[in-house]
């Protein structure tokens, strides 16, 4: 009785040391593996597109040609905060409001679900939100399957699409980690001009 037992033991572990390195080695290749939209997306014509923001200002590609611009397609109020501080961060990050360059940060809620938010976290009052009713210009961009999205096939994650300023996409970056990029977006933004 005592042998069956020692060797239950010794397959259990054995049976874990093999099979928890597989599981490892198949998630990290999920979260790794290139998005062929999105890097279909590089070097193209940014897809059309229609977002108005909570003014009822409207925003597409043939009124942004001249200015470089971030798409930051996010979850929304359903990714607090992650998703809040990347929206905020670029509300008051003078180097993506001005001139030359606007970032926009993409959800699926309605203006009115926004119209508390500000009052809920400093500087998101000052960010380009836009919105993407029904995701119609998420789907269009490919950002519904994207390893960072949280609810897969319905809603984008924690993605960024630069737009150079003859509205050519020149960088795209699915960020799982859903931490706030703006250096280095920025810098991928130095790169084109």
């Amino acid at each position: 009785m005592e042998n069956n037992e020692i060797n239950i033991k010794t397959v259990a572990v054995i049976l874990t040391l093999i099979i928890a390195p597989v599981i490892v080695l198949i998630a990290f290749n999920q979260f790794n593996k290139p998005n062929s939209k999105l890097d279909a997306l590089i070097n193209k014509p940014a897809p059309q597109f229609s977002l108005q923001d909570r003014n009822g200002n409207t925003y597409t590609p043939e009124s942004l040609k001249g200015k470089n611009v971030v798409l930051f397609f996010s979850e929304g109020l359903a990714c607090y905060p992650a998703c809040w501080q990347q929206i905020a961060s670029f509300g008051t990050d003078s180097r993506f409001n001005n001139t030359d360059t606007v970032a926009l940060s993409v959800v699926m809620d309605s203006p009115g679900d926004w119209q508390k938010t500000p009052q809920k976290m400093d500087g998101i009052d000052k960010a380009n939100i836009v919105f993407d009713n029904g995701g119609q210009v998420s789907r269009e961009f490919g950002m519904m399957n994207v390893a960072s999205s949280m609810r897969r096939g319905t809603s984008p994650g924690h993605t960024y699409v630069v737009i150079d300023k003859n509205g050519i996409v020149r960088y795209v970056l699915d960020d799982p980690a859903m931490a706030v990029r703006n250096d280095k977006i920025f810098a991928e933004l130095e790169k084109i001009n």
